[in-house]
């Protein structure tokens, strides 16, 4: 992902209003090289998180929310984005506003991903999650490739009514 600056970022944002965008927290020190996209948990506000993707010929922002962790942490769940198996407490349903018209009348759209929002990380080995993970065959470029796909088609439905 090529690097960005805050306002960049800021201005990336489609299913929030301006004011919102500008109290967003900015991460600092993104290693912009090994990045699908980014996205983080505000330190300020667990429950939001921010996702800016590079998305067709344009950078699109999105604000999330994240549900409450489950209380169990006897089960397994996989990651919607990059297919990496965790406990369950280590996977969040984030839902976020559609953009247009249907986030105006309160539709949002949700997936279940990463807690830390660090799939680039997993899909390259550098983070190692806690839970034994199924055999993969596929290639480091082509988990690579899925997970952009997999991001790519989640955007493109915050985005259907644009």
């Amino acid at each position: 992902m090529q690097p960005l600056d805050a306002d960049q970022i800021r201005a990336s944002f489609v299913n929030c209003s301006r004011g919102e965008a500008k109290s967003v927290t900015i991460p600092a020190g993104v290693p912009w090289a090994t990045r699908d996209f980014l996205g983080w948990r505000d330190p300020k506000a667990p429950a939001r998180a921010y996702l800016v993707v590079p998305y067709e010929d344009e950078i699109v922002g999105l604000s999330l929310r994240a549900a409450p962790p489950p209380s169990s942490r006897l089960r397994s769940n996989m990651c919607g984005f990059c297919s990496t198996t965790h406990a369950l407490s280590d996977v969040t349903l984030f839902t976020g506003r559609r953009a247009g018209k249907l986030g105006r009348e309160g539709n949002t759209l949700g997936t279940y991903v990463c807690s830390n929002l660090a799939c680039s990380a997993y899909v390259r080995g550098e983070l190692k999650p806690d839970v034994p993970q199924p055999k993969e065959t596929l290639s480091v470029e082509d988990r690579v490739a899925r997970l952009e796909d997999k991001v790519q088609r989640f955007v493109a439905r915050i985005l259907e009514s644009r």
